[in-house]
């Protein structure tokens, strides 16, 4: 294949050398262009020399695991989006690679169509396409003191940019685009994340948890985001 600067550059973390090579030749028949690495000790120089589009992260690897190498990356405020791939059936490594700024995750053993379909949704949210959101007002948002722009991705409060990764952009910008709308978890994750994904809703939470953190004068009393108890989240603007 031959690559292309609009082909979607994918790096793979991974020790187990029969995955990468499968995941390399699957992804790469399905029009990506493939890098991969064992562990994370080259990560650093392979950022700077080819900066990929998406990154599909190994929870265990040895020198330094997935969850320590997305809180390193997203400490210093690198926004690329992440894949965390966990243990089958670990919900609390799910909620721990979230909580750490990952976009998404896959429990192993899964189906390569299905990650195709986990790359494929969180590219679309990178470009601000949120599968069934409504095409937001060409004008910036502003509730509180925060100001969304939809042309630039930028969250400001108190003019300030605030950092936030794919999916929880993808997440505000439903919130936003429904004001005083209930919505179930069901139908918050549809939304932002899209039908392929399955509804896990204490990852719902965490990412709720997280952007109240960023928006809210007290995450603790939540003003914008506001619980609806048995069904899900509203967003109420001033």
């Amino acid at each position: 294949m031959t690559s292309t600067a609009s082909t979607p550059h994918i790096l793979v973390l991974d020790d187990d050398q029969r995955l990468r090579e499968l995941l390399q030749r699957f992804l790469t028949e399905q029009g990506f262009r493939v890098s991969t690495l064992p562990d994370a000790r080259e990560l650093s120089k392979r950022l700077e020399r080819d900066p990929p589009h998406l990154m599909v992260l190994d929870w265990m690897m040895p020198h330094e695991d997935g969850l320590a190498v997305c809180k390193r990356l997203r400490s210093t405020g690198d926004r690329t989006p992440i894949i965390m791939l966990t243990a089958k059936g670990e919900d609390d490594e799910r909620i721990d690679g979230l909580d750490a700024g990952a976009d998404d995750y896959l429990a192993k053993p899964f189906n390569p169509r299905e990650l195709v379909a986990r790359i494929q949704a969180v590219l679309r949210r990178a470009a601000d396409v949120s599968p069934g959101a409504p095409i937001p007002t060409d004008q910036p948002i502003m509730f509180g003191d925060c100001e969304i722009n939809f042309a630039t991705r930028v969250l400001t409060r108190s003019r300030v940019a605030q950092d936030l990764t794919t999916s929880e952009f993808a997440m505000l910008r439903v919130f936003v685009t429904h004001p005083h709308e209930p919505l179930t978890r069901e139908r918050l994750s549809m939304l932002a994340r899209g039908k392929e994904h399955e509804v896990f809703d204490r990852a719902i939470d965490v990412q709720v948890s997280r952007l109240r953190k960023i928006v809210e004068p007290d995450a603790s009393k939540p003003r914008y985001i506001q619980t609806v108890w048995g069904r899900g989240y509203v967003f109420v603007p001033d």
